[in-house]
C-alpha cells in the first residue's frame, strides 16, 4: 500500500466540488477518530455527527441553505471516514442519518427533506468511494425510521424519504446502482415496509 501523502495535499490537488471541503475533511477525521476509539460504529457515528452539527449550525447562525450544506458536508465526510477505516457502512449510514436528524433538530429544518437530502448525499459518496451500496441504503432507511420515531414523524414517511433520496443519487450513476438500492430498500426494514414514491421515475425515461 502506498503511504498516505496527506501531509502535502495542497501541492496541485484539484479543488473539491464543494466550497466547504474543510467541513468534509473535519467530519472525516472526526468519524475516523470516533470509530477507532469505540467498538460501536452506530454510537460513535451518531455522537461525532451530532456534536459537529450542533457546533457548526451554531456558527452558521441561520437556518436555510447553510444548514443544508453543512449537513451534506458532514454526511459526505462521514461516509469517506467510514470507508477509510473499513468500518461497517450499514452501521455507519444508520448513525449518519440519526446523527444528522438529532443534530439539526434545533435548527428547525424540515425532517423529511433532511432525511431525503442526507440519503442522497450519503449514497452519492458511497458510490464515489466504492463502498457497499446495499448496506449504506439499508442503514440510511433504518436510521430514518428510528429518527422519525424520536422526532414524532411517521416512520413510513421517513423510510420513503430516505429511499427516495438514495434512489435519486443512484439514478445519477447507473441503472445497476438503482437496482441495488431498490432491492435493499424494498425489503421490510425494522418492520416498516418502504413504499417507493415514483418507482419508475428514477429509471431511464424510456
Amino acid at each position: 500500500m502506498k503511504p498516505n501523502s496527506s501531509s502535502h495535499q495542497n501541492e496541485s490537488k484539484p479543488n473539491m466540488k464543494t466550497k466547504n471541503s474543510g467541513t468534509i475533511e473535519a467530519a472525516k477525521n472526526a468519524i475516523v477518530a470516533a470509530i477507532k476509539g469505540s467498538g460501536d460504529v452506530v454510537q460513535a457515528t451518531v455522537s461525532a455527527i451530532t456534536q459537529m452539527l450542533s457546533t457548526t449550525i451554531k456558527d452558521t447562525g441561520k437556518v436555510g441553505t447553510s444548514v443544508t450544506d453543512t449537513m451534506a458536508d458532514v454526511a459526505s465526510g462521514a461516509i469517506r471516514g467510514t470507508v477509510q477505516v473499513g468500518a461497517d457502512l450499514g452501521q455507519a449510514a444508520k448513525g449518519i442519518m440519526l446523527g444528522v436528524l438529532r443534530g439539526t433538530k434545533e435548527a428547525g429544518t424540515e425532517v423529511l427533506h433532511t432525511v431525503s437530502h442526507t440519503a442522497q448525499v450519503a449514497v452519492r459518496d458511497t458510490l464515489e468511494v466504492g463502498g457497499d451500496l446495499e448496506a449504506a441504503a439499508t442503514g440510511l432507511v433504518t436510521g430514518a425510521i428510528q429518527g422519525a420515531k424520536e422526532l414524532g414523524v411517521s416512520a413510513e414517511d421517513a423510510a420513503a424519504a430516505a429511499a427516495d433520496g438514495a434512489l435519486k443519487a443512484a439514478g445519477e450513476v447507473s441503472s445497476t446502482a438503482v437496482e441495488t438500492v431498490r432491492k435493499a430498500v424494498t425489503k421490510p426494514i425494522n418492520g416498516v415496509k418502504v413504499v417507493l414514491k415514483e418507482p419508475e421515475a428514477v429509471l431511464s425515461n424510456n
